[in-house]
Parts: structure tokens; sequence; C-alpha cells
């Protein structure tokens, strides 16, 4: 399992957005430099990995398969990053940050039409349901993060009695609630 480990708060100052939700994150302010058009794209490419936790060849390998898609390619990226397991887990309510939610995925805690799956990598296809573990459902944190935070986005449909939800439909790039130049990230990796 690979994820980043490195200073979070750091690396959003860095970026200048607030990537992991976190109250604190950009409390000691932000500087900003003047940036080339490779380093805007080279920024955008950084935020975009740091908003969804995904190392560098599980990224690259998600961005080419949209750059082959037939359809439009930053729809077809922004699907593909928001139907991930973890995402889904976290955007349901779960779990109330990204980190908590993939750890969620791997410690086994979540269940996909019944079966367990502890691949924060997994896409979710229509339709499936996302269900929190009977045993589960007596750790406190997890039911209560559950019952208290509300979806942001309108593309889960979240049932709160049977601590479950599920993707109804795929997402737009405009109902993403993240603040990301994905023509950018594109252009980034059409150049390699």
């Amino acid at each position: 399992m690979a994820r980043f480990m490195g200073p979070r708060f750091k690396l959003a100052r860095h970026l200048g957005v607030n990537v992991f939700g976190h109250p604190k994150a950009l409390s000691r302010g932000v500087k900003k430099h003047k940036l080339s058009v490779y380093g805007e794209q080279l920024l955008e490419k950084q935020k975009l990995k740091a908003y969804y936790g995904v190392l560098e060849k599980q990224f690259r390998r998600v961005v080419f398969d949209a750059l082959r898609s037939k359809q439009k390619s930053d729809e077809v990226l922004v699907q593909s990053l928001e139907r991930r397991l973890d995402n889904m887990v976290y955007r349901l309510g779960f779990g109330s940050t990204l980190r908590e939610a993939r750890q969620m995925v791997n410690h086994g805690h979540i269940l996909i039409n019944g079966s367990r799956v502890d691949i924060p990598s997994y896409k979710v296809n229509l339709g499936d349901v996302i269900t929190l573990r009977e045993k589960s459902r007596k750790i406190e944190a997890y039911a209560s993060n559950f019952k208290n935070i509300v979806p942001v986005v309108s593309y889960i449909e979240k049932d709160t009695d049977n601590f479950s939800g599920k993707l109804i439909r795929l997402p737009n790039s405009e109902e993403v609630p993240i603040e990301v130049n994905y023509s950018k990230v594109l252009e980034f990796y059409s150049k390699n």
C-alpha cells in the first residue's frame, strides 16, 4: 500500500490550497510565486494527486487512460478518481478525512454488494452498494461520522438507517468540490 507520508500542512501551503480539509492546514499563510506554464501545469497535477492521495505511478495510469478515451478526457479523469473506493467512502461520510476513509477500506470495514473489499483503488460501479460492516457499526467514531456528515455531492445516495450508500450516476467535473484545472493536468501529461 503506497500513500504520501510526508508533512501534510507544508504540502498544503506549497500548493496554496487546503487539500487535506484540516482547518489549520493554511494557518501559517501561503507564499505566492510567479510560475511558468510548465510550473502551473505541475502545480495543478500535484494538487490533484494530493487531493486523492494517489502516488505518481497509479496517477499516471489514470491520466493516460483518460487521454486515450474517446470521451471528454477531463470528465473521464474526474470519474476515474471519484469512483475510487476510498474516495467514495469519504464522500459518503464514513470517514471524516480521506486518510481515515482509506484506512477503513484497508482494515476491511467496508463491504461492496455484501463482499469485503480492502483495496482503496477499487473502482465503484454504478449501483454498487457500499456498506459499513455489521461488526464495525459498533465503533462509535464510524457510526457518528456517518450519521453526522452530510454528503456535499449529488451523485451519491446515502441510507443512514442501513449504514450504506451507492453511486447513482457518474460525476461531472463541476460537481466535484475541489479547486483544480483539469485541462492543465492533462496538458502536463500529454507532452510526456
